[in-house]
């Protein structure tokens, strides 16, 4: 009986201990396994989302950042997408960007390849005022734009290089590399490089964006392109055709709202002697301050005999389409790390 009793005290003792233990937080604790981050972008963006800094995705279909959701691209992230004619990546009225690159660390959107015209690119679609009125259905899946809100604002976009754009969307269309539908002045874009894309490097379809240090290298249509009303400024442009032909460096069509353009670089060497700078269709100008062009066959063509006078040079409205006005200093885009890295 005593032995009986000695051991039953024993286990007593022993679970009490082994109880006290468990009790202690600091002893013992679960983990939870962190989810896995989903590489795979496609489909509908409905809530904000935060990719991983230096983190590589792949983009394997249309990718639509959603009215009230935020897409924000941390720097270093690189974007490669499957070669199709329906891989790009969206941000649809009422949806933002946020795209956070640095000099030393730009966001990279590209295919596998780096092929030209393998994929479809950037795409913002705003509610800024366009001369194709309210709620206009745009030619890439059916994405909407247009109102009257020209301070809309889609995001940011800081130091981003797009690479091989331009796939086909029908018989007659590309994509561009960055697309912009009637993007309002809210918007920041800075920082941004498009090369080797199959069709224009940025396209304005109206709206009211403006843009700081832009640089294109071998886009086969235009590097700039504008058309709707576009009205906003881009200040610090650097264009370079090495490579294959291409259509224009600027071209403009449509109703003229006066954009403008401060400090423009245009170098062709692809062909030197041959190629047109600006091209202006129907009743399209601008405002163009410190402008040098070197190598194009003909500075300015004015497709449709629009007014010439549409187009001011350094103040004064263009007399000849050759005038000699074309002789501004360069751009210079020695520190544009962001690029050469």
């Amino acid at each position: 009986m005593k032995n009986i009793k000695n051991f039953t005290l024993a286990m007593a003792t022993i679970s009490t201990l082994f109880l006290s233990g468990c009790s202690s937080d600091d002893d013992f604790s679960t983990t939870e396994e962190e989810p896995i981050e989903n590489t795979q972008l496609s489909g509908s963006l409905q809530s904000d989302r935060i990719l991983i800094a230096s983190e590589q995705y792949t983009l394997t279909g249309p990718y639509l950042v959603k009215a009230g959701a935020k897409l924000t691209i941390p720097a270093g992230t690189t974007i490669i997408s499957q070669v199709g004619t329906d891989r790009y990546i969206a941000v649809e009225q009422g949806g933002k960007i946020d795209i956070q690159g640095t000099s030393s660390n730009p966001v990279v959107m590209r295919s596998a390849n780096n092929n030209t015209g393998d994929w479809g690119g950037l795409l913002l679609c705003g509610k800024a005022t366009t001369t194709e009125g309210i709620n206009v259905t745009g030619e890439v899946g059916g994405l909407i734009y247009g109102g009257n809100d020209d301070a809309d604002n889609s995001g940011s976009i800081k130091y981003l290089i797009i690479r091989g754009a331009g796939a086909q969307i029908n018989s007659e269309s590309q994509y561009n590399g960055l697309t912009l539908y009637a993007v309002g002045s809210g918007t920041q874009i800075e920082n941004v490089a498009v090369i080797d894309g199959a069709d224009d490097g940025i396209e304005f379809f109206g709206g009211t964006v403006s843009a700081t240090n832009l640089y294109f290298e071998n886009n086969e249509d235009d590097s700039v392109d504008w058309t709707e009303g576009w009205s906003g400024t881009i200040t610090n442009t650097y264009i370079l055709n090495n490579g294959s032909s291409f259509s224009t460096a600027i071209e403009g069509d449509g109703d003229n709202n006066n954009p403008s353009f401060v400090n423009l670089t245009a170098v062709n060497t692809s062909s030197p002697g041959s190629g047109i700078a600006f091209q202006f269709k129907k009743e399209s100008g601008g405002t163009f301050t410190n402008i040098q062009l070197t190598g194009y066959g003909t500075n300015v063509d004015m497709k449709d005999d629009g007014p010439l006078q549409n187009i001011v040079v350094n103040g004064t409205p263009l007399s000849t389409p050759e005038d000699e006005v074309f002789n501004g200093t360069p751009v210079d885009i020695s520190g544009w790390d962001w690029i050469h890295n």
